[in-house]
């Protein structure tokens, strides 16, 4: 007898978190976030239950965010060969666990703690187990990434994450945004950074809020300026501030992408949202070494961001 075989969605199990009129969907392939939605007004430009995630929607990026040219670096003497993800440009980019099945490990309504196990395979020498914490408070959403070195040679990590926020405006052109990074890193066409100059004076300076316009963004930033609680914020807001959101980063972050998606393959999904991705290192670390984390066995790093209304 023939039995039907259970829908199983592109995303898999669905862990919905909520706090008050606060709701987020954390999914399992690759322990992303779905949705994030306060008072019903979507924060995150995210994908629906029966779509597979594209450009990254919501991924944590780990153990390393962005791209590594050619899929190539060295690590305490080896030479290791990552596969390269982004062929089009030859490059290994966004880490190992954005398909990967990830498990709840703790939940409860307002929180989930995903966790995946990241064994060496080729190209990847180490062994780490990597725990995202979701967590909705009346401050809005914390995500908290702790990765352990649970093996037993060092291995190199980095991290980050790749929300899209909106505050319902599409185009984003109209956007007014304020980012904290006063140089920016200059890259070749592959994404890979050639060298870092101030952003005054350029049209990638937003220090001060202004109209986003017609402004093309794929740019990496540092030299962030924090406030007095000591995290960096990316604020976005409708041109009559009715709508606003922004996305914060503490110190275990002092690199972020901005990406307006003009270079996303569905014409749909482009300037639908502003990807701002928190991240732990530069662009092409596992070779520059710029921000790149060595963690000994038995060794933990964690780094938070969030998201709320501003």
């Amino acid at each position: 007898m023939l039995r039907s075989t259970p829908s199983v969605v592109p995303s898999g199990d669905q862990h919905e978190i909520s706090h008050r009129d606060q709701r987020a969907v954390v999914v399992e392939v690759g322990g992303g976030l779905r949705i994030y939605e306060d008072g019903g007004e979507p924060l995150l430009d995210g994908y629906e239950v029966d779509e597979m995630c594209s450009g990254a929607r919501g991924q944590p990026l780990v153990p390393w965010p962005n791209r590594v040219r050619d899929g190539q670096y060295e690590f305490d003497g080896h030479s290791h060969q990552l596969p390269l993800t982004e062929p089009e440009a030859h490059n290994a980019i966004h880490g190992l666990a954005r398909w990967a099945n990830w498990t709840a490990a703790e939940k409860s309504p307002g929180r989930v703690v995903m966790e995946h196990l990241v064994h060496p395979q080729p190209g990847w020498p180490g062994t780490l187990l990597v725990q995202i914490e979701y967590l909705l408070g009346d401050d809005g959403l914390v995500v908290s990434t702790t990765a352990t070195n649970v093996g037993s040679v060092d291995t190199p990590f980095g991290t980050g994450a790749h929300p899209y926020l909106t505050v319902g405006v599409e185009p984003i052109d109209s956007l007014i945004l304020q980012a904290p990074g006063r140089r920016y890193l200059e890259s070749d066409d592959r994404g890979i950074p050639t060298g870092v100059r101030d952003v005054e004076g350029t049209p990638l300076d937003f220090l001060a809020p202004r109209e986003l316009g017609a402004t093309k963004l794929d740019t990496g930033y540092t030299q962030l300026v924090r406030d007095e609680d000591g995290l960096a914020r990316v604020r976005i807001a409708t041109g009559d501030g009715s709508r606003r959101a922004n996305l914060w980063m503490n110190a275990a972050y002092p690199f972020l992408m901005l990406f307006t998606g003009d270079a996303l393959p569905d014409p749909a999904e482009r300037r639908r949202g502003l990807a701002i991705e928190p991240m732990t290192c530069a662009p092409n670390a596992l070779q520059s070494g710029d921000g790149l984390v060595r963690l000994e066995p038995g060794e933990t790093h964690t780094a938070r961001w969030g998201i709320s209304r501003d």
